[in-house]
């Protein structure tokens, strides 16, 4: 019989397959959510399982079962915050899929907790090479996956022309939102802003 792995077995269960760890996502979700409240508390320096842990009402072993590392788990995080959970925008034009993808991600940017978690991350990505690298390579394979996919939908509607410059349309679409809102920090982005910068930047990839 298979134990839970992350509390003790006290009723008959349902057999799973020889080796397999019953990971509840209750659990799983309860951890995550107290990742962003140590981070935002303490910021990432401080943070530790044993907090982590504590706040999410289980034991350490609960963590590390799921993440072997404190940088493993709060990358797991910061890939949620990257990809904000945005389908693919398919409103017809790439105007409108941009305003879209616009209107999501500064939400979720401008959300408390995600406004002190990544200005701290980006701080300790300064001292930490490993941070850095491994912060690199998880937001622009989140954030540039759905650019990537808004890109192709053109191309094959033929708004844009085929052989464009990708990588510079991805940092046209990317940088200047991100800039406004986790550089700068704006208290509030100015009205018709979004709208302004999709219009502008659907312009900016025509002409690539």
């Amino acid at each position: 019989m298979t134990t839970n792995a992350d509390e003790p077995q006290t009723r008959p269960r349902r057999r799973t397959p020889a080796g397999a760890a019953v990971l509840r996502e209750d659990v799983t979700e309860a951890i995550r959510a107290a990742v962003f409240e140590e981070l935002a508390a303490v910021g990432y320096a401080r943070m530790s399982i044993e907090g982590i842990a504590r706040r999410a009402g289980v034991g350490k072993t609960a963590v590390y079962r799921r993440w072997r590392s404190k940088l493993h788990l709060v990358l797991d995080v910061v890939s949620a915050i990257a990809v904000m959970g945005l389908p693919t925008p398919d409103t017809g034009s790439l105007e409108g899929d941009l305003r879209l993808l616009y209107e999501v991600t500064s939400r979720a940017l401008r959300h408390p907790v995600a406004s002190q978690i990544i200005p701290d991350l980006q701080a300790e990505a300064a001292r930490n090479p490993e941070i850095a690298e491994a912060m690199q390579k998880t937001l622009r394979e989140g954030q540039e996956g759905v650019a990537s996919k808004i890109l192709v939908s053109a191309e094959q509607r033929g708004e844009i022309r085929a052989g464009f410059d990708d990588e510079l349309a991805l940092d046209l679409i990317s940088g200047p939102l991100y800039w406004r809102s986790v550089v700068i920090r704006s208290p509030k982005l100015p009205k018709g802003y979004l709208a302004s910068l999709a219009r502008a930047t659907a312009a900016a990839v025509k002409a690539l």
